[in-house]
């Protein structure tokens, strides 16, 4: 992490799990435990917990973010939500392109693009997920796929509007596997993303930019990890449903 540069920022994916009570329950216990931290505190929830949240969050410094958002504003989309639906709740952050999206729902690139730009054109910090799978890692060509996913992602963006989005890099085989790239291997990715950033729109805004590490950072790897340079915080899966393990990253980022 380089402070002085940007901003260190722990976000929790609570994917499909939690109902509304199990919501609360979570929340309430997180509260003290990230009520003195400096880091950025963010929780993406499922939609039917965003109520939830935002009205337990109210005057902490937890953020809440939903986990996906549709691109266009309103219309024949049944079953999506819209970047306004949520900005009129008050939810600040939304996760697009997991990797989970694009495996199971048929997310592209090119989705991935329009979604992000509803959400910024909303005022809403974007929080894109970019990863290559082990099959793209093993033939060594994890470049050319981040850079692809980072460029078409933004390739609509412009030079403000950009600040307001958090890359994560998440390395598909790392996801729900307990397998971890190495301190070093997510250093060099993130490294690599911040330069692509800094070739789209400039070093300075690719200096200011939050970089996450997500593939299975937990309580117990993440000093080493939050340690690198270009790894400013996670985007944080299984930890993050467990307030005490997900208080030991926010300890370790507030560092």
């Amino acid at each position: 992490m380089n402070k002085a540069l940007r901003k260190a920022i722990i976000a929790g994916n609570w994917k499909m799990n939690k109902n509304r009570k199990e919501a609360a329950e979570l929340i309430e216990a997180l509260k003290p435990i990230a009520a003195d931290k400096t880091c950025g505190v963010v929780i993406c929830v499922p939609f039917t917990n965003l109520e939830t949240a935002l009205n337990l969050t109210e005057g902490t410094n937890i953020e809440v973010g939903a986990e996906n958002v549709h691109f266009e504003k309103s219309g024949a989309f049944t079953g999506e939500i819209s970047a306004d639906m949520l900005t009129e709740m008050g939810v600040k952050y939304v996760i697009i392109g997991h990797s989970e999206r694009r495996q199971y729902f048929g997310e592209t690139d090119a989705t991935v693009c329009k979604r992000t730009m509803a959400a910024l054109e909303a005022g809403m910090t974007v929080i894109l997920c970019v990863g290559e799978t082990l099959e793209e890692r093993e033939l060594g060509i994890t470049e050319e796929i981040v850079a692809k996913q980072v460029k078409v992602a933004l390739s609509k963006a412009c030079e403000k509007c950009v600040k307001n989005v958090v890359i994560a890099y998440e390395p598909v085989w790392a996801i729900g596997t307990g397998k971890t790239a190495t301190a070093d291997q997510a250093e060099e990715v993130c490294a690599f993303i911040r330069k692509t950033v800094a070739g789209m729109f400039g070093q300075d805004v690719a200096d200011g930019m939050t970089i996450q590490y997500g593939g299975s950072m937990n309580e117990k790897n993440c000093a080493e990890l939050l340690a690198k340079e270009n790894i400013d915080g996670g985007l944080i899966g299984g930890a993050s449903l467990v307030a005490e393990k997900f208080g030991v990253l926010l300890e370790e980022a507030s560092k």
